[in-house]
C-alpha cells in the first residue's frame, strides 16, 4: 500500500480556492477546477480594477472642474496652466469637490488664475 503524502496541505489548499469561490454561481462555486479557474480571474481582474479605478476618478475630476469653469469662460487646460503659474499646489480632487460644495472659493481661485495668466499674456 502507497504512502499517503501532501493530503493535508492539499485540502488546505482546496479549502482556501472553495473559500474564495464560495459566493460565485453555479459550478464555479461548487466544482474545484471550475472554481480555481473563476478565482484566478477574479483576482487578476481586481489587480486591474484597483488600477483603473484610479484613471476613472481622475477623469471624473476633471470633467466636473471643466464643468465649473464653463461659467467663468475659461478652459480646464489654461486653468489648469494658470494654477501651475500662480504657484497653486491644489489636486483636481480637491478642485472638483471646491466647485461642488464650495463655489464661492472657488470662484476665488479662478479669479487668481485669471489675474495670473492675464499678466503673463500683457
Amino acid at each position: 500500500m502507497t504512502r499517503a503524502r501532501y493530503s493535508v496541505p492539499r485540502h488546505e489548499r482546496k479549502k482556501k480556492i472553495m473559500k474564495k469561490a464560495s459566493g460565485y454561481r453555479g459550478l464555479r462555486s461548487r466544482v474545484y477546477k471550475r472554481a480555481k479557474e473563476q478565482v484566478y480571474h477574479s483576482l487578476s481582474y481586481s489587480y486591474i480594477h484597483r488600477k483603473q479605478k484610479k484613471r476613472d476618478f481622475r477623469r471624473l475630476w476633471i470633467k466636473r472642474i471643466n464643468n465649473a469653469l464653463e461659467q467663468f469662460e475659461i478652459s480646464y487646460s489654461r486653468f489648469i496652466y494658470g494654477l501651475k503659474l500662480a504657484n497653486l499646489d491644489i489636486n483636481r480632487k480637491i478642485l472638483s469637490n471646491m466647485a461642488i460644495e464650495d463655489p464661492n472659493e472657488f470662484e476665488k481661485v479662478v479669479n487668481r488664475v485669471k489675474e495670473v495668466l492675464s499678466s503673463i499674456t500683457k
